[in-house]
């Protein structure tokens, strides 16, 4: 089976559009398919149009939030009440085009445990489509996993990957980072891309911050998820060591010099180095309890299998 998940929030004059889209293009290949449509606390009648389509066809399901929780949740939920051992995401706003799906899960099908579509032909305004490749270059820089297209909703995923994301701000962008980090299989292919010709456009300024914020706990999770003491533990071990070198040298100052060192800048900053290394010592330990309390509290494993060969509970995705 294969889930079609597309969060929405006040769409009311696309969801009936995008619905009969999809299901035309899921009916023409042949699929056993659901649609799940998350309302993200809409405001308008986004709703009334989602609960008459329900009424009438029993593949479509509607989930609805009881505010606005962004899209991340809506994702998240989706991806929780999907049976599909596939599942495709997609935009409300029929700018990404249902007949795409096709080849996304054909490419999956090669061996795939992701798959990412890129806009390549983008038809959104200039400055955005420019801030857009300057993000994804920096995020791919970053992430080292190479996309031309990180803010692409249209993408395909094998289900038991999917199922296993978990994500909180704005982490709906960095889907493919986040599957790195359990060795997913990661492609990307050119996808349709239509202008918005009903509703406004969610994209503000504000979240750019919220991205970047996101990207650097990305960075993290790829790196230092479990050793966080490695992250902390050098930059406190830097700290403390300049701050001894800059109090250890006054201090040789005044004691065989006879030099005043009360009044000087450098020793508070020395002073301010050694505490600030300490506490970041602190921290990196911290972590490393609680990186254990949530592997061994919820029995999570720091590894990912793909296949046990000869093996009396032989288990392969």
């Amino acid at each position: 089976m294969i889930s079609v998940v597309v969060p929405v929030y006040n769409e009311e004059e696309n969801v009936g559009i995008l619905y009969e889209k999809i299901k035309k293009v899921m009916e023409e290949n042949g699929y056993d398919y659901e649609i799940i449509f998350v309302d993200d606390g809409s405001t308008d009648k986004t709703f009334e149009k989602l609960k008459e389509i329900a009424e009438k066809d029993k593949k479509f399901k509607v989930i609805r939030f009881r505010r606005n929780f962004g899209q991340t949740a809506a994702m998240a939920a989706g991806f929780d009440y999907a049976k599909g051992e596939i599942i495709v995401s997609m935009d409300g706003d029929l700018q990404n085009d249902p007949e795409d799906i096709p080849k996304l899960i054909d490419k999956l099908n090669e061996g795939y445990d992701v798959v990412s579509g890129w806009r390549k032909n983008r038809q959104d305004e200039p400055k955005r489509v420019f801030l857009s490749k300057v993000a994804n270059k920096i995020i791919s820089k970053i992430t080292h996993v190479e996309l031309h297209d990180y803010g692409c909703s249209l993408k395909a995923y094998k289900a038991c990957v999917a199922k296993n994301l978990h994500m909180y701000g704005e982490m709906h962008r960095f889907i493919p980072a986040l599957a790195n980090i359990y060795g997913a299989n990661i492609a990307e292919i050119p996808v349709r891309h239509h202008p918005r010709k009903f509703g406004k456009s969610k994209y503000n300024l504000s979240r750019t911050f919220r991205v970047i914020v996101d990207l650097i706990l990305v960075y993290f999770m790829q790196k230092f998820m479990t050793r966080p003491i490695h992250f902390f533990g050098i930059f406190g071990f830097f700290m403390t060591f300049i701050g001894l070198l800059i109090d250890g040298y006054l201090a040789f100052e005044k004691l065989f010099f006879g030099v005043s060192i009360g009044n000087r800048p450098l020793l508070f900053l020395g002073i301010l180095l050694i505490l600030t290394g300490v506490n970041f010592l602190g921290i990196g330990i911290i972590s490393e309890i609680l990186t254990r309390i949530y592997y061994e509290s919820q029995d999570k494993k720091i590894y990912n299998i793909l296949t046990i060969l000869n093996d009396d509970k032989e288990k392969s995705d």
